[in-house]
């Protein structure tokens, strides 16, 4: 490989990173600073002043003369690889979208804000996310630093610690930062680089993209014979996809009562803002096809999964699983007085990007069969997870595993 092309390579992202924890601790704040983008993107969001859809934007690292890590392009003598960041939403009603989110993510930073007592309601809920999700490659920061005393400092640095014990995480660094302000910002950048590696890809499998985003890139008042086709935008898990290619995606599009599967050509791959001829696994891919564009508006085909014709999981209207509730979650205060699931409950189950609601036909110990509203396109032996509808809000139990 030439010297321009392998540079050319580090510059495309190879992982995805989530920016998860509780609501305006400071994680679109942190994105901007790694990566000098503000996520907020849709009217609403950015009206109110917090994360609804997932945003992402990438960030390049690179090591400066004195072998330490750097954003700073002019500084840097090596480029070490550039990330994906995901930043999702931390608002308890939209835990789904953090849960959609946290399937495409390799590793996670877990944002704590030193201002208020931790764990607030939803830093709670993002760690059992994590936790049931299976994400294990975690870096902790202590955010806003620059606005409590030392000794508030410290007290804040004794409650994560106490928050951490008997987790996945508890012996995760916990780094002080100011994200308004870009302190600490070198640490946290060489804790992701030893704690969050990219992992190994197989380019040979089957290509599966999973769908995080779809939408529609034409400007009202666009001429007919200038309208661009639909754009889905996600993260490959497996494979690689190629301009020209043909696709399918599942479960695709509701027709009446039942949902089409949508096959189309790709015409076009980006990430980084680079057009690809071929993309794999590792960071967020932006995919332009020949389909209408009305299909994609509005994130439309969120939860879908993108591959080669014939090739992909089968498509499921119900869902036999072997259930594993989380003990610290469901003997939490939130679940005093809670009845243990019964047959007619409806839950929220959410596999890969894809969510949908199942009601409980059969439940026979850690067993239950439920049939779905949304039917998902899954594998055997994937993870799903589970969260109930407990005093008007959905709260994550546990996860199944697909029978």
């Amino acid at each position: 490989m030439s010297k321009l092309k392998e540079i050319n390579q580090k510059l495309i992202p190879e992982a995805n990173i989530g920016l998860v924890g509780h609501v305006a601790h400071g994680k679109t704040t942190l994105t901007k600073t790694l990566t000098g983008k503000l996520t907020l993107s849709h009217s609403e969001e950015l009206k109110r002043g917090i994360t609804i859809r997932l945003g992402y934007a990438d960030t390049t690292i690179y090591k400066d003369k004195d072998n330490k890590y750097t954003l700073d392009e002019k500084l840097g003598v090596q480029i070490e690889r550039t990330i994906s960041f995901v930043d999702a939403p931390g608002h308890e009603t939209l835990m789904a979208t953090v849960l959609s989110g946290a399937s495409i993510m390799d590793g996670a930073i877990l944002i704590i804000s030193a201002v208020e007592k931790c764990p607030q309601p939803q830093t709670r809920e993002h760690l059992a996310a994590l936790e049931v999700v299976g994400i294990k490659n975690v870096v902790v920061v202590q955010n806003k630093i620059d606005l409590v005393s030392p000794k508030r400092a410290m007290e804040s640095y004794k409650e994560i610690k106490n928050f951490l014990k008997g987790s996945n995480l508890e012996n995760a660094p916990i780094i002080p930062i100011s994200a308004q302000y870009g302190i600490n910002i070198e640490v946290v950048l060489s804790a992701i680089q030893e704690i969050i590696p990219t992992p190994k890809r197989d380019l040979n499998k089957n290509p599966k993209m999973l769908v995080a985003r779809s939408f529609d890139i034409n400007k009202p008042g666009t001429d007919v014979e200038k309208i661009a086709g639909g754009v889905v935008g996600g993260t490959i898990i497996d494979g690689k996809l190629k301009v020209g290619e043909e696709i399918e995606i599942r479960p695709g599009i509701k027709i009446g009562n039942n949902y089409k599967i949508i096959n189309t050509k790709i015409i076009g791959l980006k990430k980084a803002g680079k057009n690809l001829t071929e993309a794999g696994p590792g960071g967020l891919v932006g995919l332009m096809t020949e389909f209408d564009p009305y299909i994609t508006k509005s994130d439309s085909l969120v939860g879908c999964i993108i591959g080669k014709p014939n090739k992909l999981p089968e498509i499921r209207n119900s869902l036999s699983l072997k259930v594993q509730t989380i003990k610290r979650i469901v003997q939490s205060e939130d679940f005093k007085n809670v009845k243990p699931m019964f047959v007619g409950e409806n839950l929220l189950l959410n596999v890969g990007s894809a969510r949908t609601v199942g009601e409980i036909k059969k439940l026979k110990q850690n067993n239950i069969e439920t049939n779905l509203k949304i039917p998902i396109s899954a594998d055997r032996d994937e993870r799903v997870v589970i969260s109930r509808l407990i005093n008007g809000n959905w709260k994550l139990i546990g996860y199944g595993i697909i029978q």
